[in-house]
């Protein structure tokens, strides 16, 4: 090995510990513990040694929210097998909100905090985030070309549509004490059977 393919995987070796300690703080503390000076702790390096690798903790962050993404799309992965694109929307809501529920702190870093925009910006395209949303996308062109929408809505207005709708479940599930009180299993039901049927014929 020379010394340059050395170097960077040093390089890198000392990034991915600077975001396992970050994400660390952040599940169990929440994103506003994050701070330089408490990943530099957690490392034991110096916190001007990490701004040689990333330039503030936003930096950080958004290379949070990009591998957050990453885990919720691997957990709609199941969906991908359902070969009916209206089962298989019914598992991707199913599965959305499972994983919102079950990493609250990823969700509200991913969805919460200011960071998702730059995920979903066009110079991702290819990314984690888009790739999730076009999952969406294609399950509604593919129910489109089957003849069996009820809407003249567009395929990425209706996946706009049903993104809301679990999501407003989760944030209300995450940030509301208590509400909705209806359990999330019934709740998510009664929404997709509501969605489902404006949109289908």
């Amino acid at each position: 090995m020379g010394a340059t393919e050395r170097r960077e995987r040093e390089k890198a070796a000392f990034r991915e510990q600077v975001l396992d300690a970050a994400r660390k703080i952040v599940l169990t503390h929440g994103f506003q513990a994050l701070t330089m000076r408490k990943i530099a702790e957690a490392i034991e390096y110096a916190p001007g040694t990490i701004y040689l690798y990333f330039e503030n903790r936003d930096a950080i962050a958004a290379e949070l929210t990009q591998r957050g993404f990453e885990e919720l799309l691997r957990a709609f992965a199941p969906a991908t097998e359902i070969a009916d694109p209206a089962e298989r929307l019914k598992r991707i809501g199913e599965l959305y909100v499972k994983f919102g529920l079950e990493h609250p702190e990823t969700y509200r870093l991913i969805f919460m905090e200011r960071y998702t925009s730059a995920v979903f910006d066009a110079k991702h395209d290819s990314g984690p985030g888009n790739q999730a949303f076009q999952f969406l996308i294609d399950a509604f062109d593919r129910l489109r070309a089957q003849g069996r929408l009820a809407t003249d809505a567009t395929s990425t207005q209706l996946a706009d549509a049903f993104w809301c709708a679990v999501h407003g479940i989760v944030s209300l599930k995450l940030t509301c004490d208590g509400y909705p009180e209806t359990p999330t299993g019934d709740l998510q039901r009664v929404m997709q059977s509501v969605l489902f049927r404006g949109v289908l014929k």
